[in-house]
């Protein structure tokens, strides 16, 4: 009998295989077996669009266009953002000032380290 070791994500011992992937029925989270060791070392890290970790006071470039609820205005690609602040969980992980805009959150995937 195959022993199947515990969610990286939440530690539950109910994970169970589906196909070729090993599922959490508590927090959802699927993972291939013998993959659990890498998830652990990325956990908590911000990585940009090329893949290079972020970190607090970084200097990033936005990578495309964004737009902005509730202003006239867009952010333009090529746009500089100094002195970020990383937050690991949530779906837009950078607290950051922009000029003319004010704060705001980005998320990870639409910059790169300048």
């Amino acid at each position: 009998m195959i022993t199947i070791p515990p969610c990286p994500a939440c530690e539950s011992e109910y994970a169970y295989e589906d196909g070729t992937l090993l599922v959490c029925p508590d927090c959802g989270h699927e993972w291939i077996p013998g993959s659990e060791v890498e998830a652990e070392t990325d956990e908590g890290k911000v990585l940009d669009a090329n893949g290079t970790e972020l970190q607090n006071g970084d200097d990033v470039i936005l990578t495309q266009g964004l737009k902005v609820k509730g202003s006239v205005h867009d952010l333009k690609k090529g746009t500089k953002v100094k002195n970020i602040r990383i937050k690991a969980s949530g779906d837009h992980n950078i607290d950051c000032r922009i000029e003319e805009f004010g704060s705001m959150k980005l998320k990870s995937e639409f910059v790169k380290k300048a």
